[in-house]
């Protein structure tokens, strides 16, 4: 397995097990079945509403002596109706409850929106909490404050592009380390990549294989199937390997660590087989030679809700 390690020598597995969108009565099992295959990682968020199920599969798999908890590495993340500093660590003892642990190894604000307190998703601008409201430096603040309590090794950010990224670092004691963002050959993201490399931020790579499984109401008539490229297919015959293997190992080559979703078993066990394949170099050309591009969640769910304070540019970079 590769590592990221953090400056306190901490090291997180660049594979792990993303559990967004396993629904109830199936993520349960996927967990147990990832553990057994050998992960390490388990990424996990409360708005996936799926946290206490994960968490009975975590307890049992500490009770039997599958791994010890220290052993695995544990990410949830912060929801936007959590983001009053006061609020921040309601947010983390939640999920803490849920997961039946004592502390995370990385807690991540999901999102750089805020909504009111129990607002799950808006339906208009009277659910959202500007930043003049509840500026980003605020919520940061309460994140500190978890990591110094203890109740989080490590913090960090989802979806955050340069300009938030700067204005947490700017007002931080505590740079981010981490920040998950959706990256995949359609979405390589060098810009972003780039500069978080630069700063000392990690980066988790979510919708690797391009989340043909999204809920509905997050696809496009015209969207791309990112799996169904020759280039892919034409890489994966090479190695004899699967086309999400293909993309898993392409992050994991670039040094971002990757938390693909399934609940099937023997996907979850070629899965972690992916840090087994070592792309070559004309199979990276290739790749890098795709023009296409195109980004799956795009986060209109909150900049197109009317009356919203948010735009694009919140979200994404220029």
């Amino acid at each position: 397995m590769k590592y990221i390690t953090f400056k306190n020598q901490d090291k997180m597995p660049m594979l792990g097990l993303g559990t967004w969108k396993s629904g109830p009565g199936e993520v349960y099992q996927a967990v147990l079945w990832a553990l057994e295959a050998g992960y390490r990682h388990i990424d996990c968020a409360a708005i996936y509403q799926n946290e206490k199920e994960v968490g009975d599969a975590l307890k049992e798999a500490f009770d039997k002596g599958i791994v010890k908890r220290e052993e695995v590495w544990v990410t949830s993340k912060l929801w936007n109706n959590a983001h009053e500093i006061d609020k921040v660590e309601e947010g983390l003892q939640k999920t803490l409850a849920d997961l039946q642990l004592t502390y995370l190894d990385l807690y991540l604000i999901h999102w750089p929106i805020s909504l009111k307190s129990g607002v799950t998703f808006p339906k208009d601008g009277n659910d959202f909490l500007d930043y003049k409201t509840v500026p980003l430096t605020d919520t940061w603040k309460g994140m500190e404050a978890l990591k110094e309590k203890g109740l989080t090794k490590h913090i960090g950010v989802s979806n955050f592009n340069k300009a938030k990224l700067s204005e947490i670092i700017g007002a931080c004691q505590v740079v981010p380390e981490m920040n998950q963002i959706e990256i995949h050959p359609y979405l390589p993201q060098e810009g972003l990549v780039s500069f978080c490399k630069e700063k000392g931020i990690n980066l988790t790579a979510y919708s690797p294989l391009g989340s043909a499984d999204r809920p509905k109401a997050r696809q496009k008539e015209d969207d791309p199937i990112l799996m169904e490229h020759k280039v892919f297919k034409d890489i994966a015959k090479k190695h004899e390997a699967s086309v999400a293997q293909v993309l898993i190992a392409w992050s994991l080559h670039r040094g971002i660590a990757v938390i693909p979703k399934s609940a099937n078993k023997d996907r979850i066990k070629a899965n972690l087989a992916s840090k087994d394949i070592e792309l070559d170099k004309d199979d990276l050309k290739a790749i890098g030679e795709i023009t296409s591009r195109h980004r799956y969640i795009d986060g209109t769910f909150f900049t197109e809700v009317p009356g919203s304070p948010f735009k694009q540019s919140d979200l994404w970079e220029r």
